[in-house]
């Protein structure tokens, strides 16, 4: 096996991954490039709201109190990890996507005025005609050094996991930072927009076939198992 398998997600994301990549015989490594902080904000009126427009479980583990007035409204949440918060926390799950809360959306029937619940950094979403969102802001990340992964990066069997635009960025910066060579890491990326935030340079930037994290573990483990004698291309959506 050629790589070395990198996940620089936020706990508790990064646990999940690497127990899952290790379930399929992967040799992982584990790093938090960045931690999830909760950010205060202040909840609207719920007689005004139909249901809760989620895109991460990270909006319900650091939502903070504003959640327990909400606790009677269906989730829409992206995907089924987001979902499994929600219940945990108290609430119903009205509708799971795959992957993109824009297909969440779209599959919303108006009349419908939604809370979006979100990150600092998050993707522009257009409702369908009937359905209105407001968005609050209820958590950030903090960039965390990447300086304990020098030896392992530089090493030239490097595959790493890009679940974000923002982990995208930071790691482009930190490898520039410390001095790393581009072209002797491979980069796995959840989408397009997350592979794009990486920039150019890398011995290859490859996507997976679906924005969720079986997709993408499922690419790990396929370039995990490729002859190392034929250099990698990149791959997935253009």
């Amino acid at each position: 096996m050629g790589f070395h398998l990198i996940a620089l997600r936020p706990e508790p994301g990064l646990a999940a991954t690497l127990e899952k990549a290790r379930a399929l015989g992967l040799v992982a490594t584990g790093h938090a490039l960045s931690e999830i902080r909760p950010v205060a904000w202040q909840c609207p009126d719920p007689a005004r709201l139909d249901g809760l427009l989620i895109g991460s479980a990270n909006a319900i583990l650091h939502g903070g109190p504003g959640l327990e007035r909400l606790l009677d409204k269906p989730v829409y949440a992206v995907g089924e990890a987001t979902a499994a918060a929600a219940r945990a926390a108290g609430f119903t799950v009205a509708m799971v996507g795959s992957g993109s809360l824009q297909g969440v959306l779209d599959c919303i029937a108006g009349p419908m005025h939604l809370l979006r619940i979100a990150g600092e950094e998050h993707v522009p979403l257009a409702p369908p005609p009937g359905v209105t969102f407001d968005t609050v802001i209820a958590y950030r990340s903090a960039a965390l050094p990447l300086d304990p992964l020098t030896a392992a990066l530089a090493s030239g069997e490097a595959l790493v996991l890009l679940h974000s635009a923002a982990t995208a960025r930071q790691f482009a910066a930190e490898c520039d930072r410390l001095g790393l060579d581009r072209a002797t890491i491979t980069l796995a990326a959840l989408g397009p927009r997350i592979a794009a935030g990486a920039g150019d340079g890398w011995a290859a930037i490859h996507v997976a076939a679906r924005p969720d994290e079986a997709a993408l573990l499922q690419l790990a483990f396929d370039l995990c198992r490729e002859p190392r004698s034929i250099p990698p291309t990149p791959s997935g959506p253009s």
